[in-house]
């Protein structure tokens, strides 16, 4: 009897077991890997859409056939062509079925898609169509993508959507930054050399400036860049122009991409940046690396440009200082007369493109660019000025 009940109980256990597994097959459906994926026609798909005065542009669709609802995540692209031959991929993500597009993202991107295909900017306003394109894929609660789980919808359009210019205007740099085999191509705040604007050389529309520096260019070169930063927008010698009247462009050369100098040694570099359309164009001025006094510390109350016996002597390496003649007539500083630097750009007035190091500057060269009058330092006669553009560096001693 004892070994009967054992048997049925063992049997009893069995069937619950079985079916406990019969039930978690039920409640935890297979993943498929998704075969259709709609978006849907837009009802307004015929109506005029104008993206200047919208907020946004709605798409619609069903979830991926996953076998389940899921967690998904949904982004779109767009598109001039009907068969997504240009697509740009829009930067927004949704994790719902109604994706509200950014109207104004939409407008910039189609406006470069018409300027890559040939459009100029007088040919906005236009009625176009315009394509779309979503794309969906499964993520986790943390938000990974779900390996095997990306599918790609129908193509769908609005097809009178008027389109204006719209991009912002170009204008030329604010600033540029040197690197180069002189500072082991480091783009670092205390390495890099931060071009100095030519004070009056911004025209009014903001689409011209001009730019200087002291550099040190070998036979490898240097690269100039609108960031500090390896972002693919450094200029090299295929990017610009060598302007012809430079006093030292015979010695620049292509070094593999770079801004080299067949004749290693100090430039003054003078960057000219135009607007050309969208793009920005370079013409660079390689120039003697002279750098002048000024003022009564050349001995006399003349003020005039290149002073004969008051040009520094330039160095012979990258690390090397700029020395000054020692100065003929002392200035107090202060509220009265001081020792006054500058290198001479074509076509400018010395004092837009002066500088200073010592007195309250201490031992950083500081330069005017296109802020006012400078502080006065005082000099002494028989001192000098030695100046390191490398370290951006210097002294009155």
């Amino acid at each position: 009897m004892k070994n009967i009940f054992k048997s049925t109980l063992l049997l009893l256990c069995s069937i619950c077991l079985l079916t406990a597994c019969e039930d978690d097959n039920d409640e935890n459906p297979v993943l498929k890997s998704p075969t259709a994926f709609v978006l849907n026609t837009p009802a307004a798909a015929d109506q005029i859409i104008d993206l200047a005065n919208s907020s946004n542009v709605v798409l619609t669709c069903s979830q991926p056939n996953y076998g389940f609802p899921a967690s998904t995540q949904y982004t779109v692209e767009v598109a001039t062509k009907s068969d997504m031959s240009d697509a740009v991929k829009l930067s927004q993500n949704f994790t719902t079925a109604k994706m509200e597009l950014d109207a104004s993202e939409i407008a910039s991107t189609l406006t470069n898609l018409e300027l890559a295909a040939g459009k100029k900017a007088e040919d906005f306003p236009m009625n176009i169509p315009v394509y779309f394109r979503a794309n969906a894929v499964m993520v986790t609660k943390t938000g990974e993508e779900v390996k095997g789980t990306s599918i790609q919808s129908n193509v769908v359009s609005y097809n009178k959507v008027d389109l204006k210019f719209s991009l912002p205007a170009v204008h030329a740099p604010e600033g540029l930054f040197i690197t180069g085999n002189f500072n082991g191509w480091s783009w670092d705040a205390d390495k890099a050399l931060k071009m100095v604007e030519v004070y009056g050389s911004r025209d009014n529309d903001n689409t011209t400036a001009k730019f200087w520096h002291m550099v040190y260019i070998d036979g490898t070169g240097i690269k100039f860049n609108t960031a500090t930063a390896w972002d693919g927008n450094e200029k090299g010698f295929g990017n610009i122009t060598v302007d012809p009247n430079s006093e030292l462009g015979s010695d620049i050369q292509d070094g593999g991409g770079n801004i080299a100098s067949k004749n290693p040694g100090w430039y003054l570099m003078v960057v000219t940046a135009t607007v050309s359309g969208r793009d920005v164009k370079y013409t660079v001025t390689f120039n003697k690396p002279e750098v002048w006094l000024m003022g009564p510390v050349v001995g006399n109350g003349d003020w005039k440009e290149l002073e004969p016996g008051m040009k520094f002597e330039i160095p012979t390496t990258a690390d090397g200082e700029f020395v000054s003649p020692a100065f003929k007539g002392a200035v107090p500083g202060g509220d009265g007369d001081g020792v006054r630097i500058y290198v001479k750009v074509p076509d400018y007035d010395w004092w837009k493109t002066e500088f200073i190091v010592g007195g309250d500057f201490g031992s950083t060269i500081t330069y005017r660019a296109t802020g006012g009058d400078q502080a006065r330092v005082a000099g002494n006669v028989g001192q000098k000025v030695h100046l390191n553009f490398t370290t951006e560096t210097g002294s009155i001693k």
